[in-house]
């Protein structure tokens, strides 16, 4: 079973250790690292986190589907989404490359 994921207050308090500050200096660290992220993301269509990837804000076209209830086709619109591509170093780091 695999391990639960840190949350937010968990990646805080080991900043606050890991750099010596308080909880909730290292709490508003985390907490404007996002605000930056989401703010350059909708300004600029892409924020880079150095080693990780980079969130990158896409258009899909608008395009037909089928409703799968009643397979009548249906008109599926427009719309910009949010994707986050993971650099290859981290890729790397976390699933090894087959040789």
């Amino acid at each position: 079973m695999p391990a639960k994921a840190m949350t937010k207050s968990q990646l805080a308090a080991h900043f606050a250790t890991k750099f010596g500050l308080s909880k909730k200096t290292a709490g508003d660290v985390v907490a404007e690292f996002a605000t930056v992220a989401l703010a350059q993301t909708k300004k600029t269509g892409q924020f880079t986190i150095p080693g990780i990837g980079k969130l990158v804000k896409a258009h899909r076209k608008a395009r037909k589907g089928r409703n799968p209830a009643t397979g009548a086709e249906i008109k599926i619109p427009a719309r910009t989404v949010v994707k986050f591509r993971v650099a290859k170093a981290c890729k790397d780091a976390i699933v090894p490359p087959k040789k």
